[in-house]
């Protein structure tokens, strides 16, 4: 806790209230919450995690290749610098590594209930009742959901799958036993994972076939290692580190961020631009460049981030499949032009079902209204954070957020300290529960709605950032708004009583 917070703490006296709290998750955000409660003067906490490790999609995602898209001076805690990233962009087992060494240097292992997984937190006489999976039952104050937006696997209906006779799983799920050196392997899927696992696996298996729906677009970043020398610097000199993560995140908003929210941007044709450029000047077989170049603008999906996807692709054995799957049979996969593209390995890289949040978790409000019917056409939260009618609930990288177009670290740690803040009015006495009004969620949902209309997702694609209705359902302002909303809470949105 530091000097000014204690202090605090401290004069509040007798109108301090004592609050338990529940963390779900022990990825990113909720050691971040853990942390940050401790900074705070609140101890009396758990972490609660269904796994046994923590770490969240780092922990589920050990494909091969598997590396971060954000730049690891970026995609670090603010308060918790690492010198000794080995690349710009940090694979997935240093990131790992980092948030492991993270929470133990800050007692968060110690807190956390691995294999706990909640089946309902109920709203009761002004607290939370949570019941874990093993009818473990626990009371609390406040809930934060540090749930994580991409980690239940969407697994495709592919007539057949439960027939094919070598190993087939989800990237999240990865068979660290199936025989890859030398096989023949397929990957279902044309997005990052997808293009990470082509990449790293091309120069190693006998073939390697990937089974395109929609081509993507690929933007050419580099992926230099750091040198010896400049890790030095690092250790020696953190500033240069604190000096890089602000150049990086101004650099990120300008350019990207704030681009792909306005279709019509200058520094969204530049993007465009560059990823035209990326294919025309490395793809050089001209029945290959069309079968990749999509139809529809760059960053309308989530770019692609990679330096040699198009390099591993043109590769002798590896081979783009553009026909429609028609079934799975058990030496490999039927397609559409009658072929039968024989496999001993098969990778479904189909991402994720990104609208589950808090779900499959039975959460029930005030006057028994229950999420899953609030949410019952598609999820929504005031700001990302909270839902009307479920007080003192509060989620991280919830609905509507950033997801698609910024550091979700930095997205967390803007909003843990909005959320702080919501909490401090419970702990001054001023209220015993806070959630937002019905009123302020429809209009910000309104104005949020029609923002969305502007940004590149919604110019003509189908992506996993579209709702039920085709609107896209990230953060649809610059991440200059996003910043003003978090620095603190509009209370004539909330409701306290």
């Amino acid at each position: 806790m530091s000097n000014n917070t204690a202090a605090a703490v401290a004069g509040l006296g007798a109108a301090a209230r004592p609050l338990r709290f529940a963390i779900i998750g022990a990825g990113m955000s909720g050691i971040l919450s853990a942390i940050k409660l401790d900074e705070a003067g609140y101890h009396d906490y758990v972490v609660y995690e269904k796994a046994d490790r923590l770490g969240g999609t780092w922990r589920e995602n050990t494909y091969p290749g598997i590396a971060c898209d954000v730049p690891s001076h970026l995609y670090s805690y603010s308060f918790e610098p690492n010198p000794n990233w080995s690349h710009r962009y940090a694979p997935g087992v240093e990131i790992q590594a980092y948030f492991e060494a993270v929470a133990e240097r800050h007692g968060i292992d110690q807190c956390i209930r691995f294999g706990t997984e909640i089946e309902t937190a109920d709203f009761v006489d002004g607290r939370w009742v949570l019941v874990t999976k093993m009818g473990e039952r626990d009371v609390v104050d406040v809930i934060i959901a540090a749930t994580g937006v991409l980690h239940h696997p969407n697994i495709p209906e592919l007539a057949g799958l439960e027939t094919f006779a070598g190993a087939a799983f989800h990237s999240a799920r990865w068979d660290h036993g199936a025989q890859i050196d030398g096989a023949r392997v397929g990957v279902i899927g044309t997005g990052s994972t997808a293009v990470q696992i082509v990449t790293a696996l091309v120069d190693r298996v006998a073939s390697i076939t990937m089974f395109q729906r929609t081509p993507q677009w690929i933007a050419p970043q580099e992926n230099p290692e750091f040198t010896p020398e400049q890790i030095t610097q690092f250790h020696r000199h953190p500033e240069i580190i604190d000096e890089m993560r602000a150049e990086i995140s101004r650099g990120f908003a300008d350019r990207f961020s704030n681009a792909v929210v306005n279709a019509d941007s200058p520094e969204m044709y530049v993007i465009e631009a560059t990823c035209r450029a990326n294919l025309e000047d490395n793809v050089h077989d001209p029945v290959l460049r069309e079968k990749l170049r999509p139809d529809y603008r760059a960053a309308c999906k989530r770019l692609v981030v990679s330096p040699d996807f198009y390099q591993a692709i043109q590769k002798p054995n590896a081979e783009l499949v553009t026909d429609a799957i028609v079934t799975i049979e058990p030496a490999g996969v039927r397609t559409a032009d009658g072929g039968l593209h024989d496999l001993d390995v098969l990778v479904l890289a189909t991402g994720f079902r990104a609208d589950r949040f808090m779900r499959p978790i039975h959460v029930t409000g005030r006057d028994g209204v229950r999420l899953d019917d609030v949410w019952a056409q598609r999820p929504v939260a005031h700001l990302s954070i909270a839902v009307p009618g479920f007080p003192n609930l509060f989620m991280l990288n919830g609905p509507n957020g950033p997801v698609g177009n910024f550091s979700l670290i930095e997205v967390a740690e803007l909003q843990i300290a909005y959320v702080l803040a919501l909490i401090d009015e419970i702990r001054m006495g001023r209220c015993t529960e806070i959630s937002p009004s019905a009123t302020a969620t429809e209009r910000f949902d309104v104005e949020r709605i029609e923002a969305a209309k502007k940004t590149v997702w919604a110019s003509g694609c189908r992506s996993w950032y579209l709702d039920d209705r085709g609107i896209p359902a990230a953060w649809p302002f610059t991440f200059d708004r996003f910043r003003d909303e978090m620095a603190a809470p509009n209370l004539h949105d909330y409701e306290l009583i």
